[in-house]
C-alpha cells in the first residue's frame, strides 16, 4: 500500500526558510513522479513543484528561483527547500506521487495517483 506523509511545515516570518519532507512507503520510489502541490483556503489547489525519474525538475511561476525540489531515492523521501518565503506561500503542502509510464505528469495533480495527508505552512508579514 502505498503511503506519503509530509512533515516540515510551522510558522515563519516572511523571508524566512522551511525544508519540506515527504517520507514515501509501499512502492519502489524511483519508479514515480513526484510533486508537490498546495491549496490555501478558498483557492484550487495550486502546482509548486516537480521532479521526474531522471530527477528533471519543473517548477510553478509563483515559487520559481525561491523553491526547490529534490528526491533521495535511498531514503524514499522528497524534499522540498521553501527560501525567501512570502505571506502569500501560506497554504497546505501536499507530496504526491505518479507512476512513470513513460512519462510524467509535472504539475497537472489529476494525473498523480497518491496523495499525503498535508502539512500546514504559515507564513507572516
Amino acid at each position: 500500500q502505498v503511503q506519503l506523509a509530509e512533515s516540515g511545515g510551522g510558522s515563519v516570518q516572511a523571508g524566512g526558510s522551511l525544508r519540506l519532507s515527504c517520507a514515501a512507503s509501499g512502492y519502489t520510489h524511483n519508479r514515480y513522479c513526484m510533486g508537490w502541490f498546495r491549496q490555501a483556503p478558498g483557492k484550487e489547489r495550486e502546482g509548486v513543484a516537480a521532479i521526474d525519474v531522471t530527477e528533471s525538475t519543473g517548477y510553478g511561476d509563483s515559487v520559481k528561483g525561491r523553491f526547490t525540489i529534490s528526491r533521495d531515492n535511498t531514503k524514499n523521501t522528497l524534499y522540498l527547500q521553501m527560501n525567501s518565503l512570502k505571506p502569500e506561500d501560506t497554504a497546505m503542502y501536499y507530496c504526491a506521487a505518479a507512476f512513470y509510464g513513460g512519462w510524467c505528469p509535472r504539475l497537472v495533480g489529476y494525473e498523480y495517483q497518491y496523495w499525503g495527508q498535508g502539512t500546514q505552512v504559515t507564513v507572516s508579514s
